[in-house]
């Protein structure tokens, strides 16, 4: 029989800087830590970087060509080599356009590689963030953040970085033309500069507070679609819609600031490029008339100042862009910085025998207080145990701990022996069977939420899990039977029709252990005996079940009882003696009575 142990004073307290979350979740999302990084695209960076000297190389081609116009083929007048160097122009310029479409083209793959190769392991990290810690917004910032790097990857910002080292060759000959025209060339080029540094400091703090803005306006946007129906019935849709507009208004305001900025120094830098180009002609007009340079140097001059500032330019342009990729990136890298990495643990066989809780502790991710604590249990196959207590007694944490959805700071949680962080983590779900006290079920079919999104899953296991759980003759009245689509969260269905089939999911493919938390509270007389059936069943075929619960028709079908008060388990035995100490007899009859939660943990009955 199962015996509460309690902790000694020797036991060491947790250490909350040291504690790490090693159940269900650490092991779903502790391997990215490590993979988040573009190491593995360094060979594609450097075919773009050769590709972009080619271009650069070959932009000297229209000055090269103005220049040997001007200067050979207007004077000689000779029309044979005008028609040579027309053909070496077309030709080097159709490779120029061949290595830059190569070039945007790996770029692209570089980007649609990097999200198929992230995104499924930030779907992850969404996915199981809010069971490590508090999470802004709606959690799906990391899914933006990865969008945001791959748009810019496949954009011309790439591009304009990777010319932008190319800038002192063409500035390199115009110096090599005259010492004046590099002068001019040098000094927009240092303009342009200081306006990419400025474009870069002042739009930081822009894009990072529009990004907070955005952030609570998702927020509001997804309270409200969550809570519709009470915002409506309770007339509150007018103060909702006053937080939701305040939202917006910042993130309009710092879009605006953002737009102003990259807008503003884009614009000043064009004028400032074609400026300088301007300057590059009048110097280079003023050397013809010195007799220092040829007008075919002046063409060639003017081309290459224009060019050598175009990378700068379109910088500024893709700049915020670039802000953006760069500040996403970042947070992706934070996300996963705290996840440990970690192999996965070799298969074990289903367990068959025992579940052992040694001494457990723990609580909300991210917290530091114990919402159970001290509690130690030994059960074995066929076992039925039932949770009682009041409200905030540490019942549904318990739950949370026992499935490995919420870490463990101390003591151990067996199943034959090995603990849950032994288990890979798919391995384990099939042996568990869990019913949240806030049901939640998935866009889809009836079939595809009993069968948790099998891919093929086989109708006969469906049809027997629905059957344990005492729906099929439910699903069959309905119009499409088991094909019918339930719509977003079950919104097709009753709360006691979401609950049943929550139920049935539980029960697919017989798990060894089942968690049920507070499984009747939509039930009627029909589905509470459906509920003790199944209760039953799961007993009869060997497995465990463990049922929390307020209310005692749902321990029909359990024979063990632990009582649970602020964390702590206070007692532990067979159903008739624990009910006994912590139930009076009712003097107007034999029937159990209905007794509040406080009721049962504190021993308190009906007629009390």
């Amino acid at each position: 029989m199962a015996q509460v142990i309690r902790r000694g004073p020797w036991q060491p307290s947790v250490d909350f800087a040291d504690a790490t979350h090693v159940n269900r979740v650490g092991n779903v999302a502790s391997s990215p830590s490590s993979k988040v990084s573009l190491n593995r695209y360094t060979t594609a960076f450097l075919g773009v970087a050769f590709l972009s000297a080619l271009v650069n190389i070959l932009h000297l081609t229209g000055s090269l060509f103005m220049m040997e116009v001007y200067d050979r083929v207007l004077p000689s007048g000779s029309l044979p080599t005008l028609l040579a160097l027309g053909g070496i122009v077309v030709g080097l310029y159709a490779f120029q356009a061949v290595f830059d479409i190569v070039r945007a083209r790996i770029l692209s793959r570089i980007g649609a590689s990097l999200d198929q190769h992230l995104s499924p392991q930030v779907f992850q990290g969404v996915l199981t963030q809010r069971l490590r810690g508090p999470v802004e917004g709606d959690g799906q910032q990391p899914l933006r953040d990865l969008d945001r790097v791959n748009m810019f990857l496949s954009s011309g910002g790439p591009s304009a970085l990777f010319d932008l080292p190319w800038m002192p060759l063409y500035l390199l000959v115009c110096f090599a033309f005259h010492w004046w025209i590099g002068i001019a060339a040098l000094g927009g080029a240092c303009l342009l500069i200081a306006m990419t540094l400025m474009t870069e400091l002042c739009s930081r703090k822009a894009v990072k507070a529009a990004l907070g803005a955005a952030q609570i306006r998702s927020r509001v946007t997804n309270a409200s679609q969550r809570n519709a129906e009470v915002i409506l019935a309770l007339g509150m849709s007018d103060r909702l819609g006053m937080q939701w507009s305040q939202a917006n208004e910042q993130y309009v305001r710092h879009q605006l600031r953002s737009s102003d900025v990259s807008g503003g120094f884009g614009a000043t830098s064009r004028v400032i490029r074609m400026l300088m180009q301007s300057a590059v002609v009048a110097v280079g007009a003023y050397l013809v008339l010195d007799g220092q340079a040829t007008g075919g140097v002046m063409i060639a001059s003017s081309i290459l100042a224009a060019r050598a500032l175009a990378p700068v330019e379109l910088a500024i342009a893709n700049w915020r862009g670039f802000i953006n990729a760069r500040q996403g990136w970042r947070r992706i890298k934070e996300q996963f910085a705290g996840l440990e990495d970690s192999s996965e643990p070799m298969g074990l066989a289903p367990p068959q025998n025992t579940l052992i809780v040694e001494r457990i502790g723990g609580g909300a991710p991210g917290t530091r207080r114990y919402l159970a604590d001290d509690i130690s249990f030994r059960l074995k196959a066929g076992d039925g145990l039932g949770i009682i207590g009041p409200s905030a007694s540490g019942k549904s944490s318990f739950a949370r701990l026992l499935v490995g959805i919420w870490p463990t700071w101390r003591g151990k949680i067996r199943l034959d022996g090995a603990a849950l962080d032994q288990w890979k983590a798919t391995e384990l779900g099939k042996h568990v069977g869990y019913l949240p006290q806030d049901v939640e079920l998935f866009c889809g079919s009836i079939a595809q939420n009993i069968s948790r999104f099998e891919p093929q899953p086989d109708p006969e296991v469906v049809i027997a899990a629905a059957k344990a759980a005492g729906v099929h003759d439910m699903i069959l009245r309905l119009p499409e039977g088991y094909d019918t689509e339930i719509g977003e969260a079950g919104a097709a269905l009753s709360g006691g029709q979401r609950q049943r089939l929550a139920l049935a999911r539980a029960l697919y493919r017989d798990p060894f252990f089942v968690v049920l938390d507070e499984p009747n509270s939509n039930l009627d007389n029909e589905g509470e005996l459906a509920l003790t059936a199944a209760i039953l069943g799961v007993r009869a075929r060997k497995g465990i079940i463990i049922v929390i619960a307020h209310r005692p028709s749902a321990l029909a079908g359990v024979d063990q009882i632990l009582v649970m008060s602020e964390g702590k388990a206070l007692s532990l035995g067979p159903k008739e003696e624990i009910l006994t100490k912590v139930l009076r007899p009712v003097e107007t009859g034999p029937r159990m009575p209905t007794t509040t939660p406080f009721e049962v943990a504190s021993g308190r009955g009906a007629a009390s």
